[in-house]
């Protein structure tokens, strides 16, 4: 079976899977959904006995229809190689109520490194079937965790260059770090004076100047993406939902057919999707637990129906989650208005002219998956203390956040079913914040200074990312004004 992949904002415009990977937005400014949600042809049972690589080609098989299984299996051995730290890909941890799913064992220590270690594989797979000539430029904006893990996907991979936004004062110190030290030779990276809504506005407004791309063709380039609006970013997430199901089958903490919930930190929609996209793969999910910080609006959403950005940004402790304007939620958008593009589309420029939307009590229906709460700051860090002093087991600040919506859950719904955390990122990520959450921290000390001490609380080996940056020196000091972003990507290409 063929699946297409059509745009959130005209179904007419429908493109095969390597074709969408390679535009990463649609030419209207929609997002890609595939024609149809596959059902996975194969029982969950059948996928325990299998490996984290199996699972994954058994998943993405179903949504990359015109890449062969040479292909897609190239793909995902080289990306779920020895450059993750434990064999399993995503473990998961058991603790005294609920699974952690540890997405953070790979390059960059993040749970992005699950799709950006893959999608430079399928990007350039997808070039050769399209005999692309031009060099791809990866475009992309960050909050704070898939600027390093693009930039590591990518570095210096042919026929690739990647340029990447970040709020200047809106990641932690070590993000920062990791990014402005990337010694690929074809990356850049460029922090600018404003936020992550700013900045990924900034990148959606470069993608549709026709024309920018007339002028970027004739230098031999062309945009791509590697934000989780590229369908290639999305797909291979959904693996590891279903991934999780199946291991906890076959290890017995599952019945056949049992359902589970799933807990996620949520910023830009797009882990959350994921997760959804799962449930109705056959999945047997019964809540998806959508996790807020101060940044509420998803929570504000799932409450009322209506979506509104104009509201105080705020800068927490969980930085990729400081989002007001989620873009994938999007493709949800989409799905339950039943693919009515036009509705889509008119509810998309409400939010552009006017900053908010609100759906029709038909579409609320079709969120009866969803719970949605938030953390305060104060909340996210008693969380991190709570959960060592009772276990030891030491979380970061975006899995904290999870967790406190999670135990809110609870209180609102007494539903004991097996629970798993996404957990996004490693704690020494976040020292600063995570230490002082414990009461360990040292204002007299940098982020990076404060690894040992980390190491010394929590007994986490120092990761490899981290001892990296330590020794690197700092290779990107650009900064622009929001204004300037696509003067500055001129400038990197020569334009």
């Amino acid at each position: 079976m063929s699946i297409l992949y059509e745009s959130t904002r005209d179904k007419s415009l429908k493109v095969q899977a390597s074709e969408a990977i390679l535009q990463g937005l649609s030419k209207d400014g929609g997002l890609f959904v595939p024609t149809e949600i596959p059902k996975l042809d194969k029982s969950l049972k059948e996928l325990g006995t299998m490996s984290y690589q199996d699972i994954a080609y058994n998943v993405m098989k179903l949504y990359f229809t015109d890449f062969t299984e040479e292909e897609l299996r190239y793909c995902i051995d080289h990306a779920y190689d020895s450059k993750f730290d434990c064999k399993e890909i995503a473990p998961l941890k058991e603790t005294q109520d609920t699974y952690f799913m540890e997405l953070y064992h790979g390059k960059t220590i993040a749970f992005k490194d699950m799709a950006l270690s893959i999608l430079p594989y399928l990007m350039t797979t997808s070039a050769k079937k399209n005999n692309v000539k031009n060099e791809i430029v990866i475009l992309t904006a960050t909050s704070g965790d898939t600027g390093k893990a693009a930039l590591a996907g990518f570095s210096d991979v042919p026929g690739t260059k990647i340029i990447v936004f970040y709020p200047k004062d809106g990641v932690s110190e070590i993000q920062k770090l990791q990014m402005v030290t990337e010694q690929g030779k074809n990356t850049f990276v460029v922090g600018i004076n404003g936020n992550f809504d700013q900045a990924q506005t900034g990148v959606k407004e470069m993608f549709n100047d026709k024309k920018l791309a007339e002028e970027l063709d004739e230098k031999g380039y062309q945009f791509s993406s590697a934000n989780s609006i590229n369908i290639g970013r999305l797909i291979p997430q959904v693996a590891y939902y279903v991934y999780a199901y199946a291991s906890l089958l076959n290890k017995g903490v599952l019945k056949d057919g049992e359902e589970i919930n799933f807990t996620v930190p949520t910023g830009n929609f797009g882990n959350i999707l994921a997760a959804y996209f799962a449930k109705e793969m056959g999945v047997p999910v019964h809540k998806l637990i959508c996790a807020s910080n101060e940044n509420k609006v998803l929570f504000d959403f799932f409450s009322t129906g209506e979506y509104d950005k104009n509201r105080d940004f705020k800068l927490t402790s969980s930085p990729s989650m400081d989002i007001l304007i989620s873009s994938n939620l999007e493709r949800l958008i989409y799905l339950i208005c039943n693919r009515d593009d036009k509705k889509t589309c008119a509810l998309m420029e409400n939010l552009k002219t006017g900053g908010k939307y609100e759906i029709t009590a038909d579409m609320k229906k079709g969120l009866d998956a969803f719970y949605g709460n938030y953390a305060t700051e104060a909340e996210t860090a008693e969380a991190i203390r709570s959960k060592y002093d009772a276990e030891g087991y030491v979380m970061d600040t975006h899995t904290a956040v999870a967790y406190d919506v999670y135990t809110k859950y609870l209180t609102d719904t007494d539903d004991d079913m097996v629970n798993v955390i996404a957990s996004t990122a490693s704690p020494y990520k976040f020292t600063r914040s995570v230490l002082a959450a414990l009461g360990k921290d040292d204002s007299s000390k940098s982020d990076l200074e404060l690894v040992p001490v980390l190491n010394e609380v929590s007994g986490m080996p120092v990761p490899g990312a981290v001892k990296e940056i330590m020794e690197l020196p700092v290779r990107h000091n650009t900064v622009c004004e929001v204004d300037k972003m696509e003067e500055t990507v001129k400038g990197f290409l020569g334009v």
